[in-house]
């Protein structure tokens, strides 16, 4: 078996367009083809029902954390008290096996901490404050690129590449309320609420900017930004100065006919009589507070929309890539999961089917990849482990007709031989296999 580097687990394929790629290979008797897509409906309607079991722990185990639900109750109808520890450990690790089984993969903290200290498609400087986190859990699935256009210098534009994720998943839980207490934050400047986890599911997000989906960002000017911003404020300020200098001149006149004397005043070439009336001095003083205090109102101002424009671009863009948020996310991720689960038993079950003699795992393996490149031009990384395991877990009794008599035998829909080799059920035997283990779903009797 290959050990591919960079390449996606994750099958850009349907569940149908994968059983009709299947059977456009040719390789089934067209007797058998209906056959084929039975048994593969029936396996996708038991995997189904399987993960829903799942929905419903991370549904379940969300509800202390959800920052959407107002009020929680620590102690449930039952009068035992709730484990809340245990509740966001098991949502974690359900969660994080979800993800896995979607062939999502971890971006690590260093990974993140990378993304936030080099350059951003939006030219923003960012800080992201990981103290403030319990926890935090970020997945991607897809590795592509992009064409974007970005402004330079002035007019300037350039196309540049950029790589991205097809999807990114974010789960973080914020620190208790002491945490941000002790912190020099007002409670209403939190846009989060402490001890709860949010969570994002977006997709075609840059890598250099998956900082931007934390709640907690602080967003600044680049030094680029803050050069194009203080250049025209010096070079509007040295003419202002210029025109105000007179009046400096007069009130520092002031300060020293008060302290010393009217002897250094000559010195500056400013007038006792000037210095003495005071309605001069105040309309002087008044002109002079009025002048710079609309300068400074006016960088302030210039740099107040720079920062809104700013915050505008980014909040637009995520608006377009936020498929879904907190619990939203899990139904979303069941589904991917599901998908991606019957799409590799699928293909697993159909090479072992018209493979003309046993094949090991890593055989197999090998032969869907390169199946998948050589039909399609689709190159992935092929996780056989588990479709091979899935196969093997689904056991059932079918009855064997033999000298005009009925016989019941325990089957697996995959088994390996001596030499680890695998074989699979034809598929009649198949077809009654997943309908003994469906009809046992709900066996009470």
């Amino acid at each position: 078996m290959v050990i591919h580097q960079n390449k996606e687990t994750f099958i850009p394929y349907s569940r149908q367009e994968i059983i009709e790629l299947c059977i456009a290979d040719g390789k089934i008797a067209i007797a058998e083809q209906q056959k084929f897509r039975d048994f593969c409906n029936i396996l996708i309607a038991y995997y189904h029902f399987k993960l829903h079991h799942s929905l419903e722990t991370l549904k379940s185990n969300f509800v202390p954390f959800d920052p959407d639900i107002e009020e929680y109750a620590t102690i449930d109808p039952l009068n035992n008290f709730s484990n809340v520890r245990q509740k966001e450990a098991d949502l974690v690790s359900t969660f994080e096996a979800i993800l896995e089984q979607a062939n999502y993969h971890p971006i690590s903290k260093s990974g993140l901490e990378k993304a936030l200290s080099e350059d951003s498609v939006f030219d923003l400087k960012t800080e992201v404050n990981f103290d403030d986190f319990d926890r935090v859990v970020c997945y991607c699935r897809g590795d592509s690129s992009d064409i974007i256009t970005r402004k330079k210098w002035f007019f300037k534009t350039v196309e540049e590449r950029v790589d991205i994720y097809q999807r990114v998943v974010l789960l973080i839980k914020f620190r208790e309320e002491q945490h941000f207490q002790d912190k020099p934050v007002a409670d209403e400047e939190l846009n989060f609420k402490p001890g709860k986890i949010y969570l994002y599911l977006y997709k075609n997000l840059s890598k250099l900017d998956i900082e931007f989906i934390f709640p907690n960002i602080k967003m600044s000017m680049n030094w680029k930004d803050r050069l194009l911003f203080g250049l025209p404020a010096i070079g509007a300020a040295v003419p202002l100065i210029l025109r105000v200098l007179p009046q400096i001149i007069l009130i520092l006149g002031v300060l020293i006919y008060l302290t010393l004397g009217h002897q250094p005043i000559d010195e500056l070439q400013v007038r006792e009589e000037d210095v003495r009336d005071i309605t001069p001095l105040l309309i002087t003083v008044l002109s002079l507070i009025v002048t710079l205090g609309g300068f400074a109102f006016k960088q302030y101002t210039s740099y107040k929309n720079k920062q809104v424009k700013f915050q505008k671009n980014v909040t637009e863009t995520l608006f377009y890539r936020n498929i879904a948020n907190n619990s939203g996310v899990f139904q979303y991720l069941i589904d991917a999961a599901e998908e991606e689960e019957c799409k590799e038993i699928i293909l697993a079950y159909y090479h072992l089917l018209i493979s003309p003699t046993p094949p090991t795992a890593a055989e197999l393996d090998d032969r869907i990849e390169t199946w998948m490149k050589d039909k399609f031009g689709t190159v992935i990384d092929f996780d056989i482990e588990n479709p091979i395991r899935n196969l093997a877990e689904i056991k059932a009794e079918i009855k064997y007709s033999e000298a005009s008599t009925y016989a019941v035998k325990q089957v697996a829909l995959l088994k390996r031989d001596r030499h680890s080799r695998c074989q699979v059920l034809p598929l009649t035997e198949a077809k009654q296999a997943m309908d003994y283990v469906w009809d046992r779903i709900f066996d009470y009797y």
